[in-house]
């Protein structure tokens, strides 16, 4: 059983009519791809929510990742919604999360949890709250020892956010910076979005034109740790040397936002969440939405599975609201018309679906059977306005369709 996630996530992301070396990468990310990657999701669910237009009664197929923004949706009082994802990590860490939301007993003591993952009294509230109601298969995940020998579980008391692939490129990226006399921890010292961008442009734009960060970043394996697999660094790079396409967007999550009001901003300069005004927590942890998240984390399914074989299983017209985050990035031309096959199929009278790409247009056109494509309405406009206000900073477009009548 333990090879049978890395069979699931190899089944999507290993290009098996690729040449030699592109077979050879996609397996490489495959292995990376194995544990926890995303300790938190990088999609703004704030943008999700306005673009979704999530109404009670709707019922919500997405794709888990971390689990902020599925248990955020909870704020709009949907009905249902599935979260499946191919990682046994993401499963085990959305099954903790949504029975610490209706376990643990206050808000002080998930904002402990989640917030600040840092406090060895997280480790007696799992024991006491958390544990005898989680599933067996998580709590073996949890109670387990991880590569380096450390129970997984301990993640909440020494900082769970340093963990997982992504907590340690960016604690990598912090080395590395610190190695080259740049401290990132000192853009949390600004205090006005202009302070913020004198200290992108004197400390951190010109470390992207060091020779060696401009080498390392044209390696297609060194953008792994952001959960980007060889399939999406082209788009990604969209023709431009990669260590120019990544200072760009580190521009726009450095300076397109107040630093108070953007906990991604706070997770990538400081690796954790900041300690200032409720935005900077993503709407699941903050108080004023406490009693209502509780009270819905029931209606929260999670599945360890493929989104379209999730979809295929389901009956005609069962979903509304359709969630992919950057997946379709990955997929090929058949798989992407699988997908939405099964989502046309399954849509109810408005249905909306939302994603991301790597590269700035959608991926759709020109990939998808007219038959397919012709059902749906690209908002256009609307997605270039979510794009430009998405926060988290990391993608080059945010993408809105809607079922035609």
């Amino acid at each position: 059983m333990a090879s049978l996630p890395n069979r699931k996530i190899a089944a999507a992301v290993v290009r098996e009519d690729g040449a030699r070396k592109q077979r050879l990468l996609d397996r490489a990310f495959s292995f990376a791809f194995k544990g926890l990657v995303y300790a938190q999701i990088w999609e703004d669910p704030v943008v999700d929510m306005e673009a979704l237009a999530i109404e009670p009664g709707n019922r919500i197929a997405t794709i888990a990742s971390g689990g902020c923004n599925v248990f955020s949706y909870l704020v709009a009082d949907p009905a249902e919604i599935v979260a499946v994802d191919l990682n046994t990590a993401h499963v085990a860490l959305n099954n903790l999360k949504r029975v610490a939301i209706q376990r643990l007993p206050d808000h002080a003591s998930l904002h402990r949890f989640f917030a600040d993952a840092d406090n060895s009294l997280n480790i007696a509230d799992y024991r006491a709250f958390v544990r005898p109601h989680l599933d067996e298969t998580s709590r073996r995940y949890w109670e387990g020892r991880d590569l380096a020998g450390r129970r997984r579980i301990n993640g909440f008391a020494h900082g769970l956010y340093k963990r997982g692939l992504l907590g340690s490129f960016i604690g990598l990226a912090h080395l590395v910076a610190r190695m080259h006399r740049i401290d990132p921890r000192q853009f949390l010292a600004a205090k006005t979005v202009e302070e913020q961008r004198a200290i992108f442009e004197e400390k951190f734009a010109p470390f992207f034109d060091r020779k060696f960060i401009r080498w390392v970043t044209d390696q297609r394996s060194s953008l792994f740790g952001l959960g980007i697999p060889p399939a999406q660094y082209d788009a990604l790079a969209g023709g431009k040397p990669m260590a120019d396409v990544l200072r760009a967007r580190l521009e726009k999550l450095a300076c397109d936002f107040p630093l108070e009001e953007n906990y991604f901003a706070w997770q990538a300069f400081g690796r954790g969440y900041g300690k200032g005004t409720v935005a900077s927590l993503p709407p699941y942890l903050q108080a004023a939405s406490y009693d209502a998240v509780r009270a819905r984390a029931a209606r929260v399914t999670m599945l360890h599975a493929n989104m379209t074989d999730m979809l295929a299983s389901a009956g005609d017209a069962s979903f509304d609201r359709y969630i992919f985050l950057d997946a379709q990035d990955w997929m090929t031309d058949a798989q992407l018309a699988a997908l939405w096959g099964e989502v046309t199929r399954t849509a109810r009278p408005g249905a909306r679906v939302l994603f991301r790409t790597a590269a700035e247009p959608s991926l759709l056109p020109g990939r998808l059977p007219d038959a397919l494509l012709d059902r749906w309405d690209y908002r256009a406009a609307e997605s270039l306005d979510y794009t430009r206000r998405d926060r988290s900073a990391i993608y080059g477009g945010v993408h809105l369709y809607i079922l035609k009548d």
